[in-house]
């Protein structure tokens, strides 16, 4: 399931990824309810490097899914601002940081009486396709790849060019359930006038 979460809606349905960088929505992908136990839990493709800014949107949503979030874990390797303690929605989320003992990719959730989520942390610049083939990998629960092997996949996947073969099958659907060559082709039940 890939969702963006608006602020406003975060109880209500979830919609489409959205890849305008100025809308004020939370990007995460979440694996099913009652999937099989995976090395990822989702996906996470914050708006910046401050964790601190980041975090209240992000358990916001996950709080009423997950029980609250009291805890939060990141490898401060990509992280400007990792702030001991975050403020959010009434409560205070502890803040730790493990620099060999964690993924540099992943940020490590747990509620006090439900758990602990692993979520794929999706860099802020990333481009929206790879972003959306990203929080796909990660809350696909028959995926065992950690991380930073998906994000190292992702990064072979651009080099190679590969990326630009899903764009062709994609435009080729396109074209072939009559996209924008559609126009320039017979209609199929009409004569081609004999």
């Amino acid at each position: 399931m890939i969702a963006t979460i608006t602020h406003s809606s975060a109880n209500s349905a979830l919609s489409a990824l959205e890849d305008r960088p100025s809308a004020p929505s939370l990007r995460l992908s979440l694996a099913p309810v009652g999937s099989a136990p995976a090395l990822l839990d989702g996906a996470w493709w914050p708006r910046s490097r401050d964790l601190g800014a980041e975090l209240p949107s992000l358990t916001a949503v996950l709080d009423p899914l997950w029980g609250r979030i009291t805890r939060v874990t990141v490898n401060p390797i990509h992280w400007s601002t990792v702030p001991r303690k975050a403020p959010v929605a009434g409560h205070v989320v502890k803040v730790g940081w493990f620099r060999a003992e964690q993924d540099a990719h992943e940020l490590l959730l747990l509620s006090y009486h439900v758990g602990r989520w692993n979520l794929l942390v999706i860099p802020p610049q990333t481009p929206p396709a790879s972003a959306a083939r990203l929080m796909a990998a990660a809350s696909d629960p028959r995926r065992t790849a950690t991380a930073s092997r998906l994000m190292e996949e992702e990064a072979a996947l651009l080099l190679t060019g590969a990326e630009n073969d899903d764009d062709r099958a994609v435009e080729a659907v396109w074209d072939s359930e009559g996209g924008h060559e559609a126009g320039t082709h017979a209609p199929r039940n009409q004569p081609t006038g004999r």
